[in-house]
């Protein structure tokens, strides 16, 4: 037997410490991906307390702060998969996993028959895109210079794209007050009337999406080139065209988050009507205010550090992209999964929603029309949310 001497090198070991180097600097890579993946900590312990079922107010809020990380993760994650299949499917995984959190949400909720926190959760996240994100983009990139300017263009479409989107979530309201009832039956009439309404305009509403992506991704592509740019500046130029992880990687851990944010989610869900009895708070402020925080979350620092170097085009487009993801896709997807499970989910929202959300676009694309912006008309996108917040606080649920 040959015993290894001082100049032999142990292969195992060598290749072993090797290993361990390469799954180190893989973790490291994806725990600095954001400043969010710090609130990791909650996940285990939200999960804990959902299945140890402890008091709702702990197991609603661990889960809460674990979902935030956990939608940074999917982010970074998407955009790493992206860089493997190419710029058009790039966009499309994109726009879908993009607003992951708000769909595996929504879709555990309307598994449980929340309908109410869905349907809020929708406008919200609309609103806090709109006015919360838009409002802070404006403000932070503002303050210390006179103006910042941004594709008019792009702004345009958009603006176009939105006024579509909520007039598909006005509409179903306006029939419904309109709609006569007459007779014992004439309530559920309406209901039946309503839901395929919905269902209708959720086809419309997602081809327009399709279309809107074509006109993106295709035939008027020089248009976004702006924004194109300003993501390449926004990255280390080193790593710009490569990937830093492979497919397979990215896949895997897609995966894996997803489970894990559907895990805290289901707890999350589940809390909600005894946070409701214990808090006093409403479901739809829950689902209106609260819940957006978390899946946006990511798209909120996003957009806030971009325009803070005066990218406003790629901050523009986070903030009004999002929210007509939200309008033209995520909403009426939602519809139509209510359909396939047999769950009444309609675009039917009240008239005070419906108002709201009116308002919020009007002052919207007001403000962004003529491609200027400056830290005041922040502060009243601001100020706009924070009167919408207020409101919906002492609206008790109907």
């Amino acid at each position: 037997m040959v015993l290894p001497t001082d100049n032999t090198p142990l292969v195992g070991t060598s290749r072993s410490k090797s290993n361990a180097s390469e799954l180190l600097q893989f973790a490291k890579l994806v725990f600095y991906s954001s400043p969010a993946n710090y609130l990791l900590v909650f996940v285990p312990l939200g999960i804990i307390a959902g299945a140890l079922e402890f008091n709702a107010s702990y197991v609603f809020w661990l889960n809460f702060f674990a979902i935030m990380p956990l939608a940074a993760l999917l982010a970074f994650t998407t955009e790493e998969l992206a860089k493997h299949v190419g710029e058009t499917l790039g966009g499309l995984l994109n726009a879908t996993f993009g607003n992951a959190i708000e769909l595996i949400v929504s879709i555990i909720a309307l598994r449980e028959n929340q309908i109410r926190i869905v349907q809020a959760s929708m406008i919200g996240s609309i609103l806090s895109n709109m006015l919360l994100v838009l409002g802070c983009c404006f403000v932070a990139g503002g303050w210390g210079r006179v103006q910042q300017q941004f594709n008019q263009t792009v702004a345009q479409t958009m603006s176009s794209l939105m006024c579509l989107a909520v007039a598909g979530l006005i509409i179903p309201a306006a029939f419904h007050a309109t709609f006569p009832t007459p007779g014992k039956h004439g309530d559920a009439l309406l209901d039946q009337k309503i839901l395929s309404l919905s269902r209708g305009a959720s086809i419309v509403l997602l081809l327009i999406y399709v279309l809107f992506l074509v006109f993106q991704l295709y035939t008027h592509k020089q248009l976004f080139d702006s924004i194109d740019s300003e993501v390449d500046d926004t990255v280390d130029p080193e790593h710009t065209e490569q990937p830093e992880m492979s497919a397979g990687a990215a896949i895997s851990l897609l995966v894996g988050f997803t489970v894990l944010v559907s895990i805290c989610a289901d707890y999350l869900v589940g809390s909600i009507d005894d946070i409701v009895e214990s808090s006093g708070l409403s479901k739809t402020f829950i689902g209106l205010i609260v819940i957006p925080i978390v899946g946006n979350a990511a798209e909120h620092v996003t957009a806030i550090v971009v325009s803070m170097k005066d990218k406003m085009d790629l901050a523009i487009g986070v903030a009004v992209g999002s929210s007509l993801q939200i309008a033209l896709f995520v909403t009426p997807f939602m519809v139509l999964v209510g359909w396939a499970i047999d769950v009444p989910m309609t675009l039917y929202f009240s008239t005070f929603e419906t108002t709201v959300l009116f308002i919020s676009m009007l002052i919207t694309n007001y403000l962004i029309l003529d491609g200027e912006s400056n830290w005041l008309e922040g502060a009243m996108l601001l100020g706009t949310y924070a009167i919408i917040a207020l409101a919906f606080f002492f609206l008790p649920d109907v």
